[in-house]
């Protein structure tokens, strides 16, 4: 039985090992990835801070003007020194000076070292003529391996005896033996985060399974936000953005503006997406007629039951970000820890058919 469990558990490793080293080591560059992006261009991407923002209606007609596209949405950053982000209907990016309505940057995502890695960390970067990622579910299918695999290696190593002794680490022992020490210890030790990456990460393709496993471990549901208001268009009324927004900044005034989607069509709304003090990451709305100023409707996700908040932590999970540079350090070995196991699993398969 043993004998059979170690060869299921290196088959599946040979056969996810490629794409699970792609994702370990992208994964490890996006946690950096926008901070040495700042600092290897940062006239890209920082401003020098100014007394008074531009008001909504002139950023969006400047950066309009400049780029000859419409604009979808935008993210108004926290930091006084950061440049604001605006998404084209192109599906380009703007990078833009919040002060001044100057465009720094005209980008696609790939064009940046973040975007590059998470295109390759779940899509492989390849899109077929239709724009659909059809490689989307193999890396979930790879996400999904791992999660069997690491419950395999834990199985492995907790069934025999003297569990306990097997954690120890010889400095001085033969490189094989090392390895296989390194491989074990670290794979106990990373056990329970590997199982939540590997599902976090699949739960970004395949949301509706991943859900449901989450509901039924929890005995609840979660909840879902409201659909998005419809408005009726006046005939000759003219857009009131800095009112609409301001309006919608006041229904959750202790919020942080995270997205502000503008209206595609003339019955949408301004939509505002905003985390709310007790969220892991944004996942409030507030909706307001672009017209009026008027607020339509508002969600709090900051009150939402124990499963919808567990299934809203899962982004930050998956990337380390809630709980400072420690963890996100420690997110970083983990990442560089799956691409050991990988290799150090293809080196005992090489050895165990005497290939050198």
């Amino acid at each position: 039985m043993k004998l059979w469990l170690r060869r299921i558990h290196l088959g599946l490793a040979l056969i996810s090992g490629l794409f699970l080293l792609i994702v370990s080591l992208t994964g490890a560059v996006m946690i950096y990835a926008k901070d040495i992006q700042h600092l290897i261009e940062p006239a890209k991407w920082q401003v020098t801070p100014q007394e008074n923002l531009m008001p909504y209606d002139e950023l969006i007609q400047n950066v309009r003007a400049q780029t000859k596209q419409k604009i979808t949405f935008f993210m108004p950053e926290q930091a006084p020194n950061a440049a604001w982000q605006f998404r084209l209907a192109n599906k380009y990016y703007a990078s833009v000076n919040p002060y001044s309505g100057s465009v720094l940057n005209v980008y696609e995502s790939t064009d940046t070292i973040y975007g590059f890695a998470m295109g390759l960390h779940r899509w492989l970067l390849f899109e077929n003529s239709k724009g659909e990622k059809t490689f989307r579910n193999w890396m979930s299918v790879c996400a999904l391996l791992l999660l069997i695999n690491v419950l395999l290696g834990f199985y492995l190593w907790v069934k025999p005896k003297n569990r306990v002794k097997r954690l120890a680490i010889k400095p001085k022992a033969k490189f094989r033996v090392l390895m296989y020490q390194l491989h074990t210890v670290l794979g106990v030790y990373f056990f329970i985060p590997l199982m939540l990456i590997a599902f976090t990460g699949m739960a970004f393709n395949w949301k509706t399974q991943t859900q449901s496993v989450l509901e039924f471990v929890t005995f609840n549901k979660v909840e879902q936000r409201p659909e998005a208001p419809k408005i009726i268009a006046p005939s000759q009324a003219a857009l009131n953005y800095n009112e609409a927004i301001k309006n919608a900044e006041n229904v959750f005034p202790d919020g942080k503006v995270y997205r502000i989607y503008l209206p595609k069509k003339d019955d949408e709304a301004i939509a505002l997406r905003m985390q709310n003090p007790g969220e892991s990451h944004a996942y409030s709305w507030v909706w307001t007629n672009p017209f009026t100023g008027k607020v339509l409707n508002s969600f709090d996700a900051s009150k939402t039951n124990f499963t919808t908040q567990a299934w809203n932590f899962k982004y930050k999970f998956h990337i380390g970000d809630f709980a400072g540079p420690i963890v996100q350090f420690l997110w970083l070995l983990i990442a560089l820890s799956l691409a050991f196991f990988i290799v150090s699993g293809v080196y005992f398969w090489l050895k165990r058919h005497k290939w050198k």
